[in-house]
């Protein structure tokens, strides 16, 4: 961590020397043009470095759908994810705090000045979420402290971070209600705080929901929090798009143009796949393509028995023979030829709704029905998938008549409150392959739902074959430059030692 104050601190030097040489003319001639520009151009990278995919290629792209069993791979290697082996996290997304600092400083005293810092509580909020869901107690309170010298932070306990993280989309959602459109938003919502402010909501949500199995913990409030966002009436709406970024010629879906290298290496499956069928499911032709093994026997590409997933967890050498043969469907062949093969959702309606039909069956709300909310959030994941290229869709492809006429079979609510929420989360898996897939992880940890496929023969996770992996361990750079607070937070939480199956404290 020391390292990455130093980083932090230097970043910072360097920002203050462009401002005070390159623009220290402008600044004087007309201080809030430049001082709106400056915190535009600062605001893009805030968000992008949220939102946008950051990963090194599309190999990358993939390992957290192969952790979250969506997919299966047969290259020149087998993937480590996909068998469960994860190793240390990273703290490196806490180098976005310096530029939200400055973002900040840029904006005050401007118009924009209340959508900014709205901007900066929900990028450290959603950032924060993201490290403390993959590894527990987080450095939090002190960091970003370089400049006062502490380049040791401490490690704050998950439940404080929680805290935290509530408290500042809380503040997200004061300050977007005071703001007014801002520049530099790469998103579709074009700088609008009302969108925002929605989005901050419905990622209010969703951390709140995470912590189900901690709603009777005080000093969360879980349920009354959920409910106070719920009641103030400020969550996304079904015309109000999506928190993400659109793909385009510029800048391309990470797995487009990738051909042999990964699209046709890669298998859907059997997870994803058995499910969409037992549905009904149209996605499963925009998101697979038919087993070769299966047309060339007679079947059709319309024929939903064309497809066949993949065991995942079966051997690698096993894998890629049935691959070869060509015995499992592969991923759908619109994400190698098309730069923009679907828009990158990561805050969306249709999980905000499922959310909101599992906090109705738990009680922690009263207002509409659970079937409602649950009927709601899958017409709106398909009306997000019927806008992709019909093309793509073998020849049967999502229309408005097939989404309302959708909840039937399987599809239809159950009656039992326990089917009712498998339907739930079984929603919320479809929903985020290819997107957020490593919140399936998360949910799969907290739900124990859908049940992974683990193989105990080939499950890289060394201490738990039987098991998947609960967590990511500590950068290993902590040992050498926080040594002391990290063995305080190791001996806190995981009696000493850092490894994967060990429970955080949003899992006890």
């Amino acid at each position: 961590m020391k390292k990455i104050n130093k980083i932090i601190g230097l970043g910072l030097s360097l920002l203050f020397m462009l401002v005070g040489c390159d623009q220290f003319e402008e600044i004087n001639t007309n201080p809030d043009t430049v001082t709106q520009a400056s915190a535009s151009m600062v605001s893009t990278n805030v968000i992008l470095a949220n939102i946008k995919f950051n990963g090194r290629d599309a190999h990358a792209y993939l390992q957290p759908n192969a952790l979250s069993k969506y997919l299966g791979y047969a290259n020149q290697s087998q993937m480590d994810q996909q068998y469960n082996k994860i190793g240390g996290g990273g703290f490196g997304s806490m180098t976005i705090l310096p530029n939200i600092d400055k973002m900040v400083e840029y904006a005050t005293g401007t118009t924009m000045e209340n959508s900014y810092r709205g901007l900066a509580k929900f990028s450290r909020s959603y950032m924060f979420y993201q490290l403390t869901m993959q590894m527990g107690d987080i450095p939090y309170s002190e960091t970003n402290m370089a400049a006062t010298g502490n380049y040791r932070p401490k490690y704050d306990t998950q439940e404080a971070v929680f805290i935290g993280i509530l408290n500042e989309l809380k503040e997200a959602d004061a300050f977007f209600a005071k703001g007014v459109a801002f520049a530099g938003d790469p998103t579709p919502y074009n700088g609008d705080p009302n969108k925002w402010r929605r989005a901050s909501n419905a990622f209010a949500l969703k951390v709140l929901m995470s912590l189900s199995k901690k709603s009777e913990v005080a000093s969360l409030d879980v349920k009354n929090r959920f409910a106070a966002i719920v009641n103030g009436g400020f969550l996304l709406e079904s015309n109000t798009g999506f928190l993400g970024l659109n793909y385009s010629a510029t800048n391309m879906h990470p797995l487009s143009g990738t051909n042999d290298l990964f699209t046709s290496r890669t298998d859907i499956s059997s997870l994803l796949i058995d499910n969409l069928k037992n549905l009904n499911d149209r996605r499963l032709f925009y998101v697979a393509d038919p087993a070769a093994a299966k047309i060339a026997g007679g079947l059709a590409e319309t024929d939903m028995n064309a497809y066949v997933g993949a065991d995942v967890a079966m051997d690698y050498n096993n894998l890629t023979s049935e691959h070869l043969k060509g015995n499992f469907s592969l991923i759908n062949s619109r994400y190698l030829k098309e730069a923009a093969s679907e828009p990158r959702m990561m805050v969306t309606y249709a999980e905000q709704q499922l959310i909101l039909a599992e906090a109705r069956i738990l009680g922690w709300i009263s207002t509409s029905t659970a079937k409602d909310y649950y009927e709601s959030g899958v017409k709106s994941a398909l009306a997000a998938m019927m806008a992709t290229k019909a093309s793509y869709a073998h020849g049967r492809a999502i229309d408005q008549a097939y989404i309302n006429g959708y909840f039937t079979g399987e599809a239809a609510f159950k009656a039992t409150t326990a089917d009712q929420l498998k339907q739930i989360w079984m929603q919320r898996y479809i929903l985020n392959f290819m997107q957020d897939a490593e919140s399936s992880y998360f949910e799969y940890r907290r739900n124990n739902y859908p049940p992974f496929p683990v193989n105990s023969t080939t499950n890289l996770n060394e201490n738990n074959p039987n098991g998947m992996p609960m967590r990511w361990l500590y950068p290993s750079s902590e040992t050498n430059y926080n040594r002391e607070n990290l063995i305080e937070a190791l001996n806190r939480q995981y009696e000493g030692y850092d490894e994967v199956n060990k429970l955080m404290w949003l899992l006890k």
